[in-house]
C-alpha cells in the first residue's frame, strides 16, 4: 500500500519535500503554479522569489522573523476610517513614489504624478471657479491658485475637473483638526470653455506626518525627521484622457530635498509669489497675498479616480 509520501502527483497538485534552506522557494513556486490567472501567477511568482531572496541575504533570526510579522500586524491595527498607516509606511519606504514614477511618464509633456497621500477622502465641496475653500478663520496669507488644463496635443479641455486638498497653514488636515470645518481646504472647481481653472485658498505649511504609530518608531529608529514640505494635492480628469494624481510643492529648497515621502518631482515645484502691494486680479483682496500659475497637461486614455483610504 502506496504511503501519502510515495503516491504520484495528481494533475493540479504538487507534493514535494523539503531537503535545505535551499529547496524551499521552488517548492512554494511549484506549488502556485497553476494560478488561474496569468498577472497574479507572475506577480506572486515574483514576489516569492524577492521575498526568499531577501530573507537569505539578510538571515533573519526566528526573532527577527518574529519582530517583522509583528511589526506588519502592528501597521493594520493602527489603521482605521480616519488614519491609514499602511499607506502611510508605503509613503515613507518610498514605495508609493516609485509606483508613481512607474506609472506616469513625463513623455509629451504629460504632468508627472504624485503620491495620493493618506489623507485623501472622497465628496470635496463642489465650488465654483474662483470661490475660496477656507472654510475658517485660518491664518496666514491668502493664496490665488490659476491655470489651464490640456491634452498633450495642446487641446484646451473643456470642463476639466480640478480637485483639492491640502494641510492648513498649521500644518494639519480637516480630519486631523478638531478645530476645522469637515472637509476644510478640499474642493472640486470644473474648467471654463477655455480649460481654466482658479480658485482662493490660504498658503499650505509643511508638517509632520503622523509619528504616533509604527511607522514613527521606524523613523526614529532611522534617525528620519518626519516632515513633508508645504504643497497642494490636485486631481486632474477629463473624459476621454487618464486621471492625474499629483502634487504642486512651494517650500524652501532644503525641506523640498528631504521629503519624507520622497515625493517630490523636480516639474512639480510651484512658484509662489508674494505681493506686498496692491489687490488680487480677482477676489479684490488686498495685499499681501500669494499666488501661484500651474498648467496640467493630460494624456489619452481611461478617466479613473483613487479610492480614498480614509473616510
Amino acid at each position: 500500500m502506496e504511503t501519502s509520501i510515495e503516491r504520484q502527483a495528481r494533475p493540479g497538485e504538487h507534493l514535494a519535500l523539503i531537503e535545505d534552506e535551499h529547496s524551499v522557494t521552488g517548492v512554494v513556486q511549484a506549488a502556485m503554479a497553476n494560478t488561474i490567472n496569468p498577472r497574479l501567477r507572475f506577480v506572486m511568482d515574483s514576489l516569492v522569489r524577492h521575498l526568499h531572496g531577501f530573507l537569505s541575504e539578510v538571515r533573519l533570526s526566528d526573532e527577527e522573523f518574529e519582530l517583522a510579522l509583528g511589526y506588519i500586524a502592528s501597521l493594520g491595527h493602527a489603521t482605521h476610517g480616519r488614519h491609514n498607516e499602511v499607506v502611510l509606511a508605503a509613503d515613507v519606504l518610498g514605495l508609493s513614489t516609485l509606483v508613481t514614477a512607474m506609472n506616469n511618464s513625463t513623455r509629451d509633456g504629460r504632468t508627472p504624478g504624485a503620491l495620493l497621500g493618506p489623507f485623501y477622502r472622497a465628496n470635496a465641496p463642489r465650488y465654483a471657479c474662483g470661490d475660496c475653500v477656507v472654510q475658517d478663520d485660518a491664518p496666514g496669507l491668502p493664496l490665488f491658485v490659476s491655470g489651464t488644463v490640456r491634452g498633450t496635443d495642446g487641446t484646451p479641455l473643456s470642463g476639466a475637473l480640478v480637485e483639492i486638498w491640502q494641510a492648513s497653514p498649521v500644518g494639519l488636515y480637516d480630519n486631523q483638526d478638531p478645530k476645522q470645518p469637515d472637509r476644510n481646504l478640499r474642493g472640486c472647481f470644473h474648467a471654463d470653455e477655455g480649460g481654466n481653472y482658479h480658485f482662493r485658498t490660504v498658503r499650505p505649511a509643511g508638517y509632520p506626518v503622523p509619528t504616533d504609530g509604527p511607522v514613527g518608531v521606524l523613523l526614529a529608529a532611522q534617525k528620519r525627521h518626519p516632515y513633508r514640505p508645504a504643497h497642494i494635492h490636485f486631481i486632474v480628469a477629463a473624459p476621454g484622457y487618464r486621471t492625474l494624481v499629483t502634487q504642486v510643492f512651494a517650500d524652501e529648497p532644503e525641506q523640498l530635498a528631504s521629503d519624507v515621502t520622497f515625493g517630490v518631482h523636480r516639474q512639480l515645484v510651484g512658484d509662489l509669489r508674494l505681493h506686498e502691494h496692491g489687490r488680487s486680479l480677482w477676489g479684490e483682496v488686498p495685499a499681501p497675498f500669494y499666488t501661484l500659475e500651474f498648467d496640467f497637461t493630460l494624456e489619452p486614455g481611461e478617466q479613473t479616480f483613487p479610492k480614498p483610504p480614509i473616510d
